[in-house]
């Protein structure tokens, strides 16, 4: 089965705006579980204009499914993750500036720094995830990292998708079929909704969980929470 974990940053964002505690971030987190989610993600940025570090904390006591940090190692976001040690960390190398992750790792270009991040989140009990766009030598580079999943960057499949949902899915099948003979886990997210995600799950073998935030909130300014969230299950299944 196929996981679903909802990222809340928009929530988050949404709290901010106002500068008080509306929506709850914390209840929010809550009710996502208690109405089918499988994991919770948050993705702390140095500038805290959505997920504050203390939000991370404040939600590892509170999260009973799969608690999933996302964020670039810089030495504060790996300072969180000792202190938190969240069920998952996923490596994004995401600029400080990013409007939201844009790209994936070079893993060959970075390979001895990740090494080195890897083991040490993996001695936390963390299960690490790298980032990574569909490139197969990536991927390899990945696999000598020690890192335990990759997570594809789905953006480029998303956009491809109306036109063409077989071009659009062929190099996130290859890199899937690779992961398996890699013996990686393998993650999805970016740009995944209620139109694409059925056909990517499909489609992609071995696929463990996928983490889903901007497109799940904003259908549930129509349709409600509790029923989003069950509507992406059910693309799951």
């Amino acid at each position: 089965m196929t996981k679903l974990s909802v990222n809340i940053n928009k929530i988050a964002t949404l709290r901010n705006a106002r500068g008080h505690n509306r929506p709850d971030l914390l209840q929010a987190a809550r009710d996502c579980e208690r109405f089918g989610a499988q994991g919770i993600t948050v993705h702390p940025r140095p500038d805290e204009r959505h997920i504050r570090y203390q939000d991370a904390r404040d939600l590892k006591s509170i999260v009973t499914t799969e608690f999933n940090i996302e964020g670039n190692p810089t030495p504060d976001f790996l300072a969180l993750v000792r202190e938190v040690r969240p069920e998952q960390v996923t490596l994004v190398p995401d600029a400080p500036d990013a409007i939201t992750s844009n790209a994936g790792w070079d893993t060959i270009r970075h390979q001895e720094y990740l090494q080195g991040v890897v083991q040490e989140l993996k001695g936390l009990g963390c299960r690490v995830s790298i980032f990574l766009d569909p490139d197969l030598d990536m991927m390899r580079a990945a696999a000598t990292t020690g890192t335990d999943r990759i997570e594809l960057y789905t953006e480029d499949y998303a956009r491809q998708y109306p036109q063409d949902p077989a071009a659009a899915i062929q190099s996130y099948r290859a890199a899937a079929e690779l992961a398996q003979e890699l013996g990686l886990g393998l993650n999805a997210g970016h740009d995944l909704d209620l139109d694409n995600l059925a056909y990517l799950h499909q489609n992609l073998p071995g696929l463990a969980e996928v983490s889903i935030g901007h497109a799940l909130i904003c259908d549930a300014l129509y349709l409600g929470l509790e029923n989003t969230i069950q509507l992406y299950r059910r693309q799951l299944k």
